[in-house]
C-alpha cells in the first residue's frame, strides 16, 4: 500500500543508492546494441567548490536531457569530473596550513606543498559532486575525471608541446592582469570590476625649457570661448603613482588646442628636479578631446589602453612595481636610469623590451614603498610645487581579484601565450556555418564579438598547484619545450654540442587550458580509446553565458585543432538565477538561496521542477519560494492521485491496448496523454524546458487529477463492471505514462511510485529510469476529445459564474439550456450526473428564452443561463462589480502613467519596472474578467 504521505527525506537517498548499485548511470545503461550515442560533459566545477543555485540549474538541465535520451534508448554518457582550480585550491590549502599551525607554503617548498594539496584533495576535494548526487544527477560516476589526474595531464602535455612546435604557443613580454596578493597573472574572469569611491587628480606637466603656447577653446560654431597663454599641458589620472613610468603624453590628432605643442617635450612633475624626465607630446586616436583636458599620459606598462598606444607609437614601457605591488627597489640609482630614459625619449638611444625592463626609473625616495603609500607621497610632492590643479571626487571602476579581494595591477611581464587569433578562425567558421549552434541563437553574437576581437591568451600562472609548463631554459636562455626533461636535455645537447644544465620553468598553466581539452581528454585522448570513438564529439554543452569565451570558445578551438571536428553540435546557454525581485544574488545582499536548503525543505523533485519550469530561453529566472512550495504541492498531488487509484484497484493489465478503449472518458484521457507526451518530447528536443515542465504540470494536475480522476469516480463506484474494468486499466496505463514523462524532471517520486505501482499487475522489467520513453503515435480520438472538452468547458463556466457572482459555495443552482441542438441535449443526458455533481447544479432544463435575472455564458452553439434571483441580490452584485471596475480603472491609469514616464523607466531598477508591468497586466486582466461578469447579468 502506498504510504499516506510522500517523505522525500526517506526516499531520495534510498532510491539514489539503488540506481547506483544497479549501475543505472553507467554509459550505455539501458541502451540496445547499435543504439545512437548521446554524450554530455559536465562543466567541471572547482574541486574547492560547493553547490550554488547556478550549479543546481545547470545540472538539472543536463540531467533532464540525459534521463530523457536514456529513456529514448540512446547510448548515453554523462561525463563527470572536477577542475583543479589553481588559485582557489592553493589559497584553501595555504589557509589550512596557517589555521593548523603547519609550516607555510614557502617554508615547505614546492614538492612538500604539493603533497599537502593532494592530501587535502583526497580528504576534502570533490564535495560538490556529492552534493550533485543529492539533486539526482545521473552522471556515470565510475568515469569521474580530474584535470590533474594522470590521463588528463598527459593530454595537457601533448597539447602544449605540439602547439609550441607549431608556433602557436610562445613566450612574450606583454601586459597582463596581476594579482599582487597571490603574485600571479590571472584571467579576466577572475577579475571583478567594482564601482568605488575614488579621485581624479589633475596635474600640470610643464613644457620643456619654459616654452609657452596659446591655449584656445572654441564652441561648436568656431567662436573662441576661452584662451590663455600656458607653459604646461593638463593631465588627469586616477593613479598618480604610475606617472613615474610615463613614456609620452597623447592628444587626438584633430584637437586644435594642442596642435602648437605636438612633437615637443613636457616634464613629468615629480622626482628630483635635477633629473626630471622629459617625455614627448604625441598624437593618437585613443584620447577623447571631449573628456577631461583631452590629453592623456601614456604609461604603457600599467594600463591596457596605454599599452596599445605605446605599441603603436614605439613608446618605451617602464615597469614601476614588483610582484607584490610595491614600487621597485632594484637596479642602479635613479639618476643613472633617468639619464638613459631621457636619451630614449629624445630618440638618441635605441631600446628593446628587455633593455627597458632592466631600467628602474622610480626615484630613490619612492623605492620600496607600497603603491598606495607612494601615491600619497607623489601627490603631496607635486602639490608642494604648485603643480596640482585640482582633486576631483568621483566614482571609478576598479578591478579586484575575485579571491584575493585586492586591486589588480596591469603588469608587464614575461608570460606564455597562445596565438588565439589563429585558433579562433575555424571556431568562428563552425558557428557561422551552422556546424555548432547556440540556443538561444542570440548568444552567437557574444561568441562572435569575443572571437573577432580576440587577444593572445596568457596561459602561464605563477603558482605551484597546476600543470607545470614543460619548458626548460639553457645557460643562455634558449628554451627547450619537450614531453620530458630527458627529451629536453637531449635537444639541448644537440643545440649546444655538449651536456648542459637546464632549469625548468616554474610556472603552471592556466586552469582554463586543461579544461579546454575536457570534451576529449576525459574520454582518454591522446590514446585512441573506444570512448573517444563512441562519444566524441559530444551532443550538447549546457553552460552559463559568463564562460562562453573562457571555456566554450576555447573548447571549440582545441577540439577543432586536435580532433579536427567540433566538440559539440549544440551549446545551450541557460539564464541567471535571480531572487524573486529580479536582483542578482549576493552574500552582501543576503538574498542567496542555497539549493541544498531547498532540497532539505522541499525535496529534490520540487527544487528541480521549479528550476526547469522557470528556465525560459533568454530570460533570467526570478526564483520565488512560493513557486518551490507550489511544485512541492504538485509532487503531493501526484502522490495522492496514485494512492487514490491504488485504493480504487486501478492495476496495470497485461496486454492493455489503449487504442481499443470504448468509453469517451477513457478514449479522451488516452488521447490527452498521447498529446502531452508528444508536447514534452518536442519541447525537450527544442531545449524549451519551461515549456515542457508546464505541459507536464497542466496535463498531470489539470487534465488527469482534476478532471479524469473526478470524472472517473462515479465509474469506480458504479455498477457497470465492464466500464469499471476498462477505466481502472486506463487509469493505471495513463499513470505509467505520466511517471515516464515526469521522470526527467522529478526522478525520485516517479521512481518510487513506479516501484509501488509495480507491486500489483505484471512484473516490472526494471527501473523507471531505464524504461522506454512514451511514443504514443496514433492515439487520437477527436470525437471523445470534443465531447469531454465540451463537458469541461460547461462545468468550468458554471464554476466561474458562481465565483464571480458570489454564489454561496454550498448552494445548488438551476441550469437552463437555450438554443441547444440535439447533439448538445444528448451530451447533457450522458453527462447529467457529472455536471450536477462537479458544478453543484440542482437541475438542468431546456427553454426557448433566457429566464429573468440570469447570468449567462456561451458554450458551443448554445446559450446557458443560471437564474440567480433566489440565490443572490442581482442589483447589489452589479453595484459591487461596478465599483471593482472603477477601482481597477484608477489603478490601471496610474500604472500606465508611471510606465509612460521616461524618467521612471531610466532611473528605476529593472526589477521594479518589471514588477509595475506585471501589476498593470494583472489589473487589466481582472478588469476584463469583471466586465465579462457584468455582461453576463444584462
Amino acid at each position: 500500500m502506498i504510504e499516506k504521505t510522500y517523505d522525500p527525506a526517506s526516499v531520495e537517498d534510498r532510491i539514489y543508492s539503488a540506481w547506483q548499485d544497479a549501475n543505472c548511470f553507467a554509459a550505455g545503461a539501458g541502451s540496445k546494441p547499435g543504439a545512437e550515442s548521446y554524450s554530455i560533459v559536465i562543466p567541471p566545477p572547482n574541486v574547492t567548490g560547493s553547490l550554488h543555485i547556478g550549479h543546481a540549474l545547470n545540472n538539472t538541465i543536463q540531467d533532464v536531457l540525459v534521463r530523457f535520451e536514456r529513456m529514448r534508448g540512446k547510448d548515453v554518457l554523462w561525463q563527470p569530473g572536477t577542475d583543479h582550480a589553481g588559485i582557489a585550491t592553493q589559497m584553501v590549502v595555504e589557509r589550512m596550513l596557517m589555521e593548523t599551525q603547519q609550516p607555510s607554503r614557502r617554508d615547505l617548498g614546492r614538492e612538500k606543498f604539493l603533497e599537502k594539496v593532494w592530501e587535502w584533495k583526497a580528504e576534502s576535494g570533490g564535495t560538490i559532486l556529492n552534493q550533485l548526487k543529492r539533486l539526482g544527477a545521473s552522471c556515470d560516476w565510475s568515469r569521474e575525471r580530474f584535470t590533474m589526474d594522470e590521463g588528463l595531464s598527459r593530454a595537457v602535455l601533448k597539447v602544449f608541446v605540439q602547439l609550441y612546435k607549431e608556433g602557436l604557443i610562445y613566450r612574450d613580454k606583454r601586459l597582463v592582469n596581476w594579482d599582487p596578493h597571490f603574485e600571479t597573472a590571472i584571467s579576466d574572469l577572475e577579475v571583478e570590476n567594482l564601482e568605488v569611491d575614488g579621485h581624479m587628480w589633475h596635474f600640470k606637466y610643464p613644457l620643456a625649457g619654459g616654452e609657452t603656447y596659446r591655449y584656445v577653446e572654441k564652441d561648436a560654431d568656431g567662436n573662441i570661448v576661452f584662451e590663455e597663454e600656458r607653459d604646461y599641458i593638463s593631465i588627469a589620472t586616477t593613479r598618480p603613482e604610475t606617472m613615474l613610468g610615463d613614456g609620452a603624453v597623447a592628444v587626438h590628432p584633430d584637437d586644435e588646442r594642442y596642435a602648437p605643442i605636438v612633437g615637443k617635450l613636457c616634464e613629468i612633475p615629480v622626482g628630483p628636479k635635477a633629473h626630471r624626465r622629459l617625455i614627448p607630446i604625441i598624437t593618437d586616436e585613443y584620447p577623447d578631446p571631449d573628456f577631461g583636458s583631452g590629453a592623456v599620459k601614456i604609461t604603457g606598462a600599467h594600463d591596457f589602453n596605454d599599452y596599445e598606444v605605446a605599441r603603436r607609437g614605439g613608446i618605451p614601457m617602464y615597469s614601476l612595481m614588483d610582484t607584490k605591488g610595491s614600487m621597485r627597489a632594484d637596479g642602479a640609482p635613479y639618476a643613472e636610469q633617468a639619464e638613459i630614459a631621457q636619451r630614449i625619449a629624445e630618440g638618441k638611444q635605441d631600446f628593446d623590451a628587455a633593455f627597458i625592463a632592466s631600467i628602474n626609473i622610480v626615484p630613490d625616495e619612492y623605492r620600496g614603498l607600497d603603491r598606495y603609500v607612494a601615491r600619497k607621497r607623489v601627490v603631496a610632492d607635486i602639490d608642494a610645487e604648485g603643480l596640482l590643479i585640482e582633486i576631483e571626487n568621483k566614482k571609478i571602476m576598479q578591478p579586484f581579484g575575485d579571491r584575493s579581494k585586492v586591486v589588480i595591477e596591469p603588469f608587464l611581464t614575461d608570460q606564455w601565450f597562445v596565438n588565439a587569433g589563429e585558433l579562433a578562425k575555424p571556431a568562428l567558421a563552425s558557428v557561422r556555418e551552422g556546424r555548432t549552434n547556440f540556443v538561444p541563437k542570440s548568444w552567437e553574437n557574444t561568441y562572435f564579438a569575443w572571437l573577432e576581437n580576440i587577444q593572445p591568451w596568457c596561459v602561464s600562472r605563477q603558482l605551484w598547484w597546476g600543470h607545470q609548463i614543460p619548458a626548460w631554459y639553457g645557460p643562455d636562455g634558449t628554451i627547450f619545450v619537450e614531453d620530458s626533461k630527458e627529451e629536453a636535455q637531449a635537444a639541448a645537447a644537440t643545440y649546444y654540442g655538449r651536456e648542459v644544465a637546464l632549469e625548468r620553468d616554474p610556472d603552471v598553466l592556466d586552469t582554463w587550458f586543461s579544461s579546454a581539452l575536457w570534451p576529449f581528454s576525459t574520454m582518454g585522448w591522446p590514446d585512441e580509446t573506444p570512448e573517444v570513438g563512441r562519444y566524441y564529439p559530444t551532443s550538447v554543452l549546457v553552460t552559463g553565458f559568463d564562460i562562453i569565451f573562457f571555456w566554450v570558445a576555447r573548447m571549440m578551438m582545441m577540439g577543432l585543432h586536435f580532433m579536427k571536428t567540433e566538440p559539440f553540435s549544440t551549446v545551450y546557454v541557460h539564464a541567471l538565477v535571480r531572487d524573486e525581485k529580479g536582483q542578482k544574488m549576493s552574500k552582501s545582499k543576503g538574498n542567496v538561496i542555497d539549493p541544498l536548503e531547498l532540497v532539505d525543505g522541499y525535496g529534490a523533485d520540487a527544487s528541480r521542477f521549479t528550476l526547469a519550469a522557470m528556465a525560459a530561453q533568454g530570460r533570467d529566472i526570478k526564483l520565488s519560494m512560493n513557486r518551490v512550495e507550489g511544485y512541492r504541492n504538485f509532487v503531493t498531488k501526484l502522490w495522492n492521485a496514485a494512492r487514490f487509484l491504488e485504493m480504487n484497484e486501478c492495476v496495470r493489465v497485461a496486454g492493455f491496448e489503449p487504442e481499443a478503449a470504448s468509453t469517451s472518458l477513457n478514449r479522451w484521457i488516452i488521447g490527452a496523454t498521447a498529446k502531452a507526451a508528444a508536447n514534452l518530447t518536442r519541447s525537450i528536443e527544442d531545449y524549451k524546458f519551461n515549456e515542457a515542465a508546464n505541459y507536464a504540470y497542466d496535463f498531470v494536475w489539470g487534465t488527469f487529477c482534476d478532471w479524469f480522476v473526478e470524472l472517473a469516480k462515479p465509474v469506480f463506484s458504479g455498477d457497470d463492471e465492464t466500464a469499471k474494468a476498462e477505466t481502472r486499466a486506463t487509469a493505471a496505463w495513463a499513470l505509467d505514462q505520466i511517471l515516464k514523462i515526469l521522470h526527467p524532471f522529478m526522478p525520485f517520486v516517479t521512481e518510487e511510485l513506479w516501484g509501488e505501482t509495480g507491486k500489483a499487475g505484471p512484473a516490472r522489467e526494471g527501473f523507471l529510469m531505464l524504461s522506454d520513453w512514451p511514443v504514443l503515435d496514433g492515439l487520437s480520438f477527436p470525437e471523445a476529445e470534443a465531447e469531454l472538452n465540451w463537458l469541461i468547458e460547461v462545468i468550468s463556466s458554471i464554476r466561474s459564474v458562481r465565483t464571480e457572482m458570489n454564489v454561496p459555495a454550498g448552494a445548488k443552482v438551476p441550469l437552463v439550456l437555450i438554443g441547444g441542438n440535439a447533439g448538445t441535449e444528448a451530451r447533457i443526458n450522458t453527462h447529467d450526473a457529472a455536471i450536477k455533481r462537479l458544478a453543484r447544479v440542482e437541475s438542468i432544463s431546456v427553454a426557448s428564452v433566457v429566464p429573468a435575472s440570469s447570468a449567462q455564458f456561451v458554450v458551443g452553439e448554445a446559450t446557458w443561463a443560471l437564474p440567480l434571483a433566489d440565490l443572490i441580490d442581482i442589483d447589489a452584485e452589479r453595484q459591487r462589480l461596478g465599483k471593482d471596475v472603477k477601482k481597477l480603472e484608477g489603478e490601471i491609469t496610474g500604472l500606465e502613467k508611471k510606465l509612460g514616464n521616461e524618467q521612471f523607466l531610466a532611473k528605476a531598477p529593472e526589477g521594479v519596472v518589471e514588477e509595475q508591468r506585471e501589476r498593470l497586466t494583472e489589473a487589466q486582466l481582472r478588469r476584463d474578467k469583471i466586465l465579462e461578469a457584468l455582461a453576463r447579468l444584462k
